[in-house]
């Protein structure tokens, strides 16, 4: 009962509104046409004129919504501004039309002379030569209304663009944190130093210096805090053979990689570190619980418009024991609240056993090459 009753003012407080509205612009009406009337010394009372111009706004307060929600239904747009444009004129004229009629059969109800001079018979020439005179009036207010919805409507996207952009700003900055504390642990770390000595006694300098520049370019690459929500598919692919090229020192003969993309698909954008949960999943649940030797392939092409992305690794795959523990690892969970911001539900993201053995990973996107954001393009 107490949660009704808290949202029931939330509920009435629009319809209150809009009376308040209706009755004070039906009092400034009424206190304007006064005014003209005792500048021309005229014999007007001013609750009178009250009591016969407060319809006129009571009944376009009726309207209000069927009038915002037909504007927000079909909003004119660049692409069909000319039909959008005559609809309305056509819907606000009719209204106007409906508007006078009513208008006078309340006055016939409650006996009350529509003539400024009292006639008692009331034709319907009369009728529709009101009506002519009122339908610019009618017009404007239509148009009003249209013009206040559309300025709200911009400013209301516009701030869940602002929300949207703080909260993909936010999901950037979780990715970079998730990369760096799976990318710089103290395991990793470790294993990549390790590596590195190992080959600077092997007097294999050459290949040590070169480690240590992937790895250096590879921190520098997360800790950019300038990086873009979106990034062309090749930077992302060269960022994840720098990652691996690392983790090949770490497994040495036990990983073995692959990296594919046709020249067509790698323009186009993708979720920036996009790939960097997938292929540390393959490497988590593939490589790391398996002896053999393990290949993680990454491969990209374009189909239909979109970009499909896959993750395809030969080990072990899911077990009993770990029932698709990788599809809801904190990783792929980022991922998916990041892919939803971006994308809405334009992108699937799916990761399946291999026969015999093995996950695949798949993510298709839709195909673009100018960022959802800053591109008019959010979803």
């Amino acid at each position: 009962m107490e949660a009704g009753s808290e949202n029931d003012p939330q509920r009435v407080r629009p319809f209150f509104q809009v009376l308040v509205g209706a009755t004070v612009l039906g009092l400034l009406t009424a206190a304007w046409i006064a005014v003209i009337g005792r500048i021309q010394e005229e014999d007007v009372e001013f609750f009178e004129l009250a009591f016969y111009v407060m319809p006129f706004w009571y009944l376009w307060a009726l309207f209000l919504l069927p009038v915002v929600r037909l504007a927000r239904l079909r909003p004119i747009e660049q692409d069909n501004w000319f039909s959008r444009t005559a609809m309305h004129i056509v819907v606000a004229l009719l209204l106007g039309l409906v508007h006078t009629l009513t208008r006078f059969a309340l006055e016939l109800a409650a006996q009350v002379e529509p003539g400024p001079e009292g006639e008692q018979g009331v034709s319907f020439v009369d009728v529709m030569g009101l009506a002519t005179l009122e339908a610019p009036v009618h017009l404007f207010i239509y148009g009003a209304i249209l013009g206040v919805t559309y300025i709200g409507g911009y400013r209301r996207r516009l701030r869940e663009r602002e929300l949207a952009t703080t909260q993909l700003s936010e999901q950037l900055a979780l990715a970079r944190v998730q990369a760096l504390r799976m990318q710089i642990n103290p395991h990793f770390l470790f294993n990549a130093m390790n590596s590195i000595s190992m080959l600077v006694r092997d007097r294999k300098q050459e290949e040590a210096v070169k480690t240590i520049a992937g790895l250096s370019d590879l921190l520098r690459y997360v800790l950019d805090e300038t990086a873009d929500q979106e990034v062309p598919l090749r930077r992302e692919l060269a960022f994840i053979e720098r990652y691996l090229s690392i983790e090949q020192i770490r497994f040495q003969d036990r990983l073995r990689v692959s990296v594919s993309a046709p020249e067509d698909a790698l323009d186009a954008l993708v979720p920036n570190l996009v790939l960097q949960p997938l292929v540390e999943n393959a490497i988590r649940h593939g490589v790391s619980r398996s002896a053999a030797l393990t290949t993680i392939e990454i491969s990209a092409h374009v189909k239909n418009e979109r970009l499909v992305l896959q993750v395809l690794d030969d080990g072990p795959g899911f077990t009993d024991e770990t029932p698709r523990a990788a599809s809801s690892g904190l990783g792929i969970a980022n991922t998916r609240k990041r892919l939803t911001q971006l994308y809405g539900d334009g992108y699937v993201l799916e990761l399946d056993q291999r026969a015999p053995h093995g996950v695949a990973v798949r993510l298709s996107l839709p195909l673009h090459t100018t960022p959802v954001l800053n591109g008019a393009e959010t979803q």
